[in-house]
């Protein structure tokens, strides 16, 4: 075989198993999100097309693939800031990336306990998520701002934090669509006011 045909065949395997592993993380997270964090590793592995063993190769241990769901989500959260800024107008990337929050703080609402009643701490696991999402949401505000798209009076990180405040009932359901209607009526009110704009508090901090 040549050189370029065993670069190749280096290179499948390593793809393949990367395919795996975000399939794995993608299904946990809808598994987690449905049944709890003691969700069937098993069904995990099935709706993910992969076999148990293949699971445990990727994720040792039941709070291994806890820690890595939610550290997925954060950095598919932190992605998603500068994407939604070249695709959308400055107000819409920062509507869409709050009910990407949203989504993230229900991911963090199942896995947060349970990692801790696991390790009996949560500190690694939060490790970079303050300064991630501060900056992404100062960034976000920053450009509907100079854009003339919003005035805002505020730290934007309060917005995160009001968001997040609707999304802590019983219901996750109900709480989600109480958050997509809560930052319907932030961004409205942001949108019709007159006054001009305080300078934007930019201290990254976790909602």
């Amino acid at each position: 075989m040549s050189d370029d045909g065993n670069a190749k065949a280096r290179r499948k395997p390593r793809a393949d198993a990367e395919r795996n592993r975000r399939r794995l993380l993608d299904v946990a997270r809808v598994m987690f999100a449905e049944n709890g964090a003691d969700a069937s590793l098993e069904e995990i592995a099935r709706r993910a097309e992969v076999g148990i063993g293949t699971l445990y190769r990727h994720f040792a241990t039941r709070e291994a693939l806890l820690a890595e769901v939610y550290r997925h989500a954060l950095e598919q959260l932190g992605a998603a800031a500068p994407r939604l800024l070249e695709e959308l107008r400055p107000v819409e990337a920062l509507k869409q990336w709050m009910r990407l929050f949203v989504d993230y703080s229900a991911t963090k609402r199942v896995i947060a306990p349970a990692f801790q009643a696991l390790t009996g701490g949560t500190s690694t696991l939060h490790a970079g998520a303050g300064d991630l999402l501060g900056n992404s949401i100062n960034l976000l505000a920053e450009r509907a701002v100079a854009a003339g798209e919003i005035h805002l009076d505020l730290a934007p990180t309060d917005l995160l934090r009001a968001v997040f405040a609707v999304t802590q009932v019983d219901d996750a359901a109900a709480g989600r669509e109480a958050a997509f209607r809560m930052i319907d009526i932030l961004l409205d009110g942001m949108k019709s006011r007159t006054q001009e704009p305080a300078a934007l508090a930019l201290t990254p901090s976790e909602p």
